[in-house]
């Protein structure tokens, strides 16, 4: 009985499997054989190049500056990333229930949340693409000052987590999104609002308010900790309280996305079915 059981649970296992890595993989050919991730990539590049070059510029030769300029440079980097992860996100169901080709995904034999996992995935890939792009710049930058290694870990751990919260954001606002347009600017505002904290004075920053402000919100204590890693040369765990709501965020978004797009993924936006 046991040998006959193991077979099937190992089928059982391979179809669920499956079920994800097929619409990541069609999603991903969607994204990038159709030649919009790249396209995205390119208008990423040129955003990174004409900040790199304006912070670079305006700097000297002054240890701090270059520290600020690598800093500034790789947070302007997860910034843009995050948003055009966030906008494919947006757009992955809103988008395909206007293009008439989610009826063709709800039919094939995949449970629905595995729907979603393929394409928070495929929406990751964006931010992935975009890190790479962002690696001479940030090399480029802080080499002189040796803050190459802390900055890209840094980032790449903070923008991942920052992206999978935006990605999951994204695709709870395109299931409930009765039109594409309203999915894509509902995610544009909500990024905007998140960064409105960062353009706080310094002293507001250091009061209570502010402080609880900066140290909730994913995307600003994320930032943060790059800077107390990058410019204030901090330890990996001195500052380690600033993850936690990049964490949480994170982890906290994919498991609602995953629950949303599994009970209310329908041909229509909203609750009602």
């Amino acid at each position: 009985m046991a040998v006959v059981e193991a077979p099937v649970e190992h089928a059982v296992s391979q179809r669920r499997v499956s079920g994800w890595t097929v619409v990541l993989a069609q999603e991903l050919r969607d994204l990038w054989l159709g030649g919009r991730g790249l396209v995205l990539c390119f208008v990423f590049s040129i955003l990174v190049s004409v900040i790199a070059y304006l912070v670079a510029s305006s700097t000297g030769f002054n240890f701090l500056e270059q520290r600020e300029s690598a800093s500034l440079t790789l947070q302007a980097a997860i910034t843009c990333g995050g948003l055009l992860a966030l906008l494919v996100a947006a757009d992955s169901v809103s988008g395909e229930r206007e293009r008439g080709t989610l009826e063709t995904m709800l039919l094939t034999p995949v449970p629905r949340r595995q729907i979603a996992v393929g394409k928070l995935l495929a929406a990751l890939s964006l931010w992935l693409a975009c890190f790479v792009v962002a690696i001479p710049y940030v090399w480029l930058l802080g080499r002189d000052v040796g803050v190459v290694d802390e900055a890209l870990v840094a980032g790449f751990v903070v923008g991942t987590l920052l992206a999978l919260f935006l990605v999951s954001v994204g695709l709870v606002l395109s299931v409930f999104a009765s039109s594409n347009r309203i999915s894509l600017s509902v995610s544009l505002f909500l990024l905007l609002a998140l960064l409105a904290p960062t353009q706080l004075p310094s002293g507001v920053e250091q009061a209570w308010a502010g402080e609880l402000v900066v140290n909730t919100n994913p995307l600003t204590a994320g930032i943060h900790y790059i800077g107390r890693i990058v410019i204030s040369g901090h330890g990996w765990s001195d500052d380690v309280h600033l993850l936690y709501a990049p964490v949480l965020a994170a982890c906290v978004s994919v498991l609602v996305a995953i629950f949303v797009a599994g009970r209310f993924m329908r041909l229509r936006g909203g609750v009602s079915g």
